[in-house]
């Protein structure tokens, strides 16, 4: 069999079987399982196409797996409380957790922490990246949804304490979901909430677009790649799907079911935890705490197929299969550093080995040497270090194999 195009990662809170597990989209094969452990709630994600990460429920770690390597737990993250919300940026180079009321966010390629914003009153509930890895967005139990740029939190001024370039406050209860569509900073953010509202923003002004009230509250919220529709997964088990090209469509709406595109899906018995749609806009994946997920046909409203798992869904979501995953012999490009749990990781022990060396790429880039020095190096002369250093590599490289394939 050909590998898949897209595929689905799901997870529930039992991890009797597995902790996540790969199906395919269209028949629900089981695939590949990854097991240790279990995840919680919007925190299972994929780093690079290279490692499945996810926090383990109620403990202060996340689970990382080489995506080839599924029968072995390869590493732990230890973090410095339970990770409640975890996500990766698209381009791989970061990842973020939501622990408590803060938000801490990592240098994959280093493992240094960056930074730890403070900014939510309570506990976060999610976080999610724009598909051009600009901007992440937060939400929490302090009903409030932030917009972050990447570039102000990453800026390496220590006096500068980074804001959020937007603060969503529309909502009256928790944050339960957030969705951001494509476009990068042009997108569209959608998030969910038990105040039974859904809105949707335009995250380059954080200007309120749209929002819908139900009669449940909402678990869950995603759009199509198109934008056509969204779908909000409800506390009573249904799935609501709200037209975005209605002639009727005003700024605040309260939804009911018409011919207009606003339609229901009944299947699931409770909350609806996790909704997400393949790409090409056909098939929808819930995850419930049922305990199954279901898989319909958008057109039809139609579940054309159930899953069970052990206990109630945390995590369902469709991906592009990953190129390597279905490579036995792959392994990743770079292995996984280790991660700090402090911001100043040289005055908790955690520092650099004597004679290494840090660099983190950017217009103008602080270097931290083994002797504890400080130097701005500009990016022409780190690039300059790197050609020399791979052609220095490729030498040994060819000097290793002659040596290895000459006759003894």
């Amino acid at each position: 069999m050909s590998a898949p195009m897209e595929i689905v990662l799901s997870a529930d809170s039992a991890g009797q079987l597995w902790n996540c597990a790969v199906l395919e989209l269209h028949s629900g094969t089981n695939l590949l399982a990854y097991r240790g452990g279990n995840t919680s709630s919007r925190s299972l994600t994929v780093l690079n196409g290279e490692y499945i990460l996810g926090a383990q429920l109620g403990k202060n770690f996340i689970n990382v797996w080489e995506i080839q390597r599924k029968d072995q737990l390869q590493q732990k993250i230890v973090c410095p409380g339970i990770v409640t919300c975890l996500t990766a940026s698209p381009n791989g180079l970061y990842l973020v957790a939501g622990i408590a009321d803060a938000i801490y966010l990592w240098e994959v390629s280093s493992g240094n922490l960056l930074a730890i914003l403070s900014r939510h009153y309570q506990d976060l509930t999610c976080l999610r990246f724009s598909d051009d890895s600009s901007h992440f967005i937060s939400g929490g139990k302090d009903n409030l949804a932030l917009v972050w740029s990447l570039a102000s939190v990453v800026q390496l001024d220590p006096s500068h304490t980074p804001e959020p370039r937007h603060v969503l406050s529309r909502h009256s209860l928790p944050i339960t979901d957030i969705h951001c569509g494509l476009m990068g900073p042009q997108a569209r953010v959608a998030t969910a909430s038990l105040d039974q509202t859904v809105k949707l923003w335009e995250l380059s002004s954080g200007e309120m677009l749209l929002s819908v009230l139900f009669d449940v509250g909402i678990m869950s919220v995603t759009l199509d790649p198109c934008e056509y529709y969204l779908f909000c997964g409800g506390s009573d088990g249904g799935i609501f799907q709200v037209s975005l090209c209605s002639q009727s469509l005003s700024r605040d709406k309260t939804f009911q079911s018409d011919n207009e595109g606003n339609q229901v899906f009944k299947g699931h018995r409770n909350l609806v935890t996790c909704v997400s749609v393949s790409m090409d806009g056909t098939l929808l994946l819930s995850g419930s705490h049922d305990e199954t997920i279901r898989l319909w046909d958008i057109q039809s409203k139609q579940s054309v197929r159930s899953i069970n798992h052990k206990g109630p869904v945390t995590n369902a979501l469709i991906i592009p299969a990953p190129a390597n995953m279905f490579l036995p012999d792959s392994r990743p490009g770079i292995p996984l550093p280790r991660f700090s749990r402090h911001l100043n990781p040289s005055e908790q022990g955690e520092g650099v080995e004597t004679g290494g060396v840090c660099l983190r790429l950017a217009p103008h880039t602080q270097c931290v040497f083994g002797d504890g020095e400080n130097t701005k190096v500009r990016v022409s002369e780190l690039e300059e270090e790197v050609r020399t250093l791979k052609k220095v590599n490729k030498d040994l490289y060819d000097f290793s194999t002659q040596l290895l394939t000459k006759p003894s």
